[in-house]
C-alpha cells in the first residue's frame, strides 16, 4: 500500500511520476518562457482555461490579483473558462463558491470533473447504484443516476454496482480499507471525478480522491476510470465550448505538472503553469520541470 499521508511536494511528485504510465502521453517545448503574470501572456491565447486551486484560489481564499486578473483578461476580449478537478461540489455550488470570492464566472464558463463524470454515468447501463466517496452534506441530483453515501449506510459497499469517488474529505485509511476489501470479494467499476493526487490548502496538501483511486488499482488490479485533467474528456468538454477556436490558441493555465500542463499538451493547447501558489509555492518548479520532461509553455509567478 502507498504510503499515507505524507503529503509534501516530493511524495506528491514521487507518486504522480510513479503513475506516469496511466496518464496521457504528450509532446513539449524545448524550453519555456518566462512571464511575471498572465497579462504578459495574453496576446498569445484567444482562451484562458483556468484550473481553481493554486491559479484563483488556495482554499477557501482568492490569490492576491487574481479578481482583477480576469477582469482585465475579459476586458481584453478572451474568453474564460475555469476547469476544475474539484468534485465535491455541483456547478451550481460551485459557482456560488466563486462569487463570494469576488469571480464572476457564468455558468457556461464552468467546467468541472463532475459534470464530466457525470455525463459518463447517464450514458452507461440504466439502474446501477452508485456508492459515492462524498463530502459532507453532498448531493447527488445533478449526476443523472442512482448514488448514495457510503457514509450514510454500511452495507452499501457489498451491495452497490459500482462505485464514485467524488471528494476525500471524509475518506481515510480505514475507509480505503473496506473499499479495497469489498472490491477484493467482488470486483466492480470504480469511476473517479477528480483525479487529482493532492491539492493545496492554507495549511499544506490534502490528498484527493486520485491518490486513492491509484491505491485502488495498485491493490486490486482495477483500472478505474478517470474523468478530468489531464484525461481527453475535461479537454474536449472545453473545446466544445468554444469550437471555432483552434487548440493552439488555448491556455491550459494552472499549478500541476502531470494534471495541467500535461493534460493541456496532451490536448494540443498551450499551457502555463503557476508557480507561486499552489503545489510547487515555495519550491522551485524548474526543478521538477527537468526531472520529469514535462515542459509548460509559459511559466509564471502569478496569475
Amino acid at each position: 500500500m502507498t504510503a499515507l499521508p505524507a503529503t509534501d511536494v516530493e511524495t506528491a511528485f514521487a507518486r504522480y511520476e510513479a503513475i506516469r504510465d496511466r496518464l496521457p502521453r504528450a509532446r513539449f517545448p524545448a524550453r519555456s518562457r518566462e512571464a511575471a503574470t498572465l497579462a504578459d501572456v495574453a496576446d498569445a491565447y484567444d482562451v484562458f482555461v483556468l484550473d481553481a486551486f493554486g491559479v484563483l484560489n488556495v482554499g477557501e481564499r482568492p490569490i492576491p490579483g487574481a479578481v482583477a486578473r480576469v477582469a482585465e483578461l475579459r476586458a481584453r476580449g478572451k474568453r474564460l473558462v475555469v476547469l476544475t478537478n474539484g468534485a465535491t461540489h455541483r456547478r451550481i455550488d460551485a459557482l456560488v463558491k466563486y462569487g463570494a470570492l469576488g469571480f464572476d464566472f457564468a455558468p457556461r464558463e464552468v467546467v468541472s470533473s463532475r459534470d464530466v463524470a457525470a455525463a459518463a454515468l447517464a450514458a452507461g447501463p440504466e439502474g446501477m447504484l452508485w456508492a459515492a466517496a462524498a463530502g459532507p452534506g453532498a448531493r447527488f441530483d445533478d449526476l443523472g443516476a442512482r448514488v448514495a453515501d457510503l457514509a450514510d449506510d454500511a452495507d452499501l459497499p457489498e451491495r452497490a454496482d459500482g462505485f464514485l469517488l467524488l471528494s476525500s474529505a471524509r475518506w481515510d485509511a480505514g475507509a480505503q480499507e473496506r473499499l479495497v476489501a469489498a472490491l477484493r470479494a467482488r470486483p466492480r467499476p470504480v469511476v473517479v471525478a477528480n483525479p487529482d493526487l493532492v491539492a493545496p490548502r492554507e495549511d499544506g496538501l490534502s490528498l484527493e480522491p486520485g491518490w486513492w483511486a491509484h491505491d485502488l488499482a495498485d491493490r486490486t488490479g482495477i483500472a478505474p476510470a478517470f474523468h478530468g485533467k489531464p484525461y481527453p474528456d475535461a479537454f474536449r468538454a472545453v473545446r466544445a465550448l468554444h469550437p471555432d477556436i483552434p487548440p493552439e490558441r488555448f491556455a491550459m493555465v494552472g499549478d500541476t505538472l502531470h494534471t495541467d500542463v500535461l493534460g493541456g499538451r496532451a490536448a494540443g493547447y498551450g499551457t502555463v503553469l503557476i508557480t507561486g501558489h499552489g503545489l510547487f509555492a515555495g519550491h522551485d518548479a524548474r526543478g521538477f520541470v527537468a526531472r520529469c520532461g514535462i515542459v509548460p509553455d509559459v511559466i509564471c509567478e502569478t496569475t
